[in-house]
């Protein structure tokens, strides 16, 4: 048994590497989704246009903009001459806030009075629009500290010194190619797998296969081996670029992390192999991994975080093995953490893999029936 499911994974690695379109679609994809979703899918808020309506003539005004004019975030910074001018700049997207200044801020600010600073803020881009606020507020509370001190102003002494763990520079790519490294080794199992079956039986090997001594486990296990293989390769490749090529410190353990994707590509390769047993042609066979794998990214916690979701979509995300998985690789990569919490995350995973790879294998049986 041994010698014949070792044939057969040779004969698999063997054809998926001398397959021009296999060898394509495992190596091109992945180069590029790592390439555009690290350094373009981004939510750092950068080289963002604003405008400016200073209305006050007067000094302390004018040190108010030229702080915003310096600011590295704003790199377009719009000056208006009118109120009307707001709604246009706004409506069409040529900055993300406006900041209205009007003619008695200088004024009241000399009377120690109340000086309103109205901020308009495009509410479209929702993240982008809460990160910009709190750029703008803290430039203004920096000024009102400044201006106190200048003009011996009694303030509050209590003062806010934030501390970011684990990522102290907040980098969203520190945050996003751990993750990665989930997202497109789950892309690279489902591809593999999803396209075995189909490859066989549109080249027409595949009743060669059953005519073989070969048992149905044998055939299913020799499916199974490669893409492990593969799959490990392509998550090996990602983590090191993540520490080698993008500087993301691992804090944490390579055996904790591997055991993770180890199991994780256990529960996604069950799920190729019964969309590769459906499917009679290869690009059935993508398109029902791309079927997959959609509604698994949107509930790992990727993209949006899975706590922001409906109760009954939360519960829904724990059969997710990607949501798992994610939680080990930024948890490993960045924090160190601690192999029971792995082991709290890596044992649904198991639960998952043993039903998917049992399900596999059963509708395998069916299907030859």
């Amino acid at each position: 048994m041994f010698t014949r499911v070792l044939a057969l994974i040779y004969k698999e690695l063997l054809a998926v590497w001398r397959d021009k379109k296999s060898r394509t679609v495992l190596i091109v994809p992945p180069i590029l989704q790592l390439v555009v979703f690290s350094l373009a899918a981004t939510l750092d808020v950068k080289n963002v246009p604003i405008g400016i309506l200073n209305r006050d003539s007067g000094a302390e005004a004018y040190e108010l903009v030229q702080r915003f004019h310096g600011a590295p975030t704003f790199n377009k910074i719009i000056y208006l001459e009118s109120v009307k001018e707001i709604a246009d700049v706004v409506d069409n997207q040529k900055a993300v806030m406006v900041v209205h200044l009007d003619e008695q801020f200088s004024r009241n600010l000399r009377a120690n009075k109340k000086a309103d600073i109205q901020l308009v803020i495009d509410g479209r881009k929702s993240n982008t629009a809460q990160i910009v606020q709190g750029y703008a507020l803290s430039i203004i509370d920096q000024y009102n500290r400044d201006y106190a001190a200048r003009v011996n102003i009694e303030q509050q002494n209590t003062e806010i010194f934030p501390r970011n763990w684990f990522n102290p520079n907040l980098l969203y790519y520190w945050f996003n190619v751990p993750n990665l490294s989930g997202v497109l080794t789950l892309l690279i199992g489902l591809t593999v797998t999803g396209l075995s079956i189909a490859r066989e039986r549109e080249l027409g090997t595949f009743d060669q296969l059953l005519v073989s001594p070969l048992q149905p486990i044998e055939i299913l296990i020799g499916k199974t081996i490669p893409a492990l293989i593969i799959g490990l390769i392509e998550g090996s490749v990602i983590v090191s670029a993540g520490i080698l090529i993008f500087k993301i410190p691992f804090t944490g353990s390579f055996f904790l992390l591997y055991s993770g994707m180890f199991v994780f590509l256990c529960s996604i390769i069950g799920v190729g192999l019964f969309i590769s047993s459906l499917s009679m042609t290869q690009q059935q066979a993508i398109l029902g991994s791309f079927v997959f794998m959609t509604p698994a990214v949107l509930l790992s916690g990727y993209a949006t975080p899975v706590e922001n979701m409906p109760t009954w979509l939360q519960k829904v995300a724990l059969a997710d093995p990607l949501y798992y998985y994610l939680i080990i690789a930024k948890g490993v990569f960045l924090k160190d953490m601690p192999a029971s919490i792995v082991f709290d995350n890596i044992w649904p995973m198991a639960v998952i893999a043993c039903f998917t790879l049992t399900g596999a294998a059963w509708f395998f049986r069916r299907r030859l029936e």
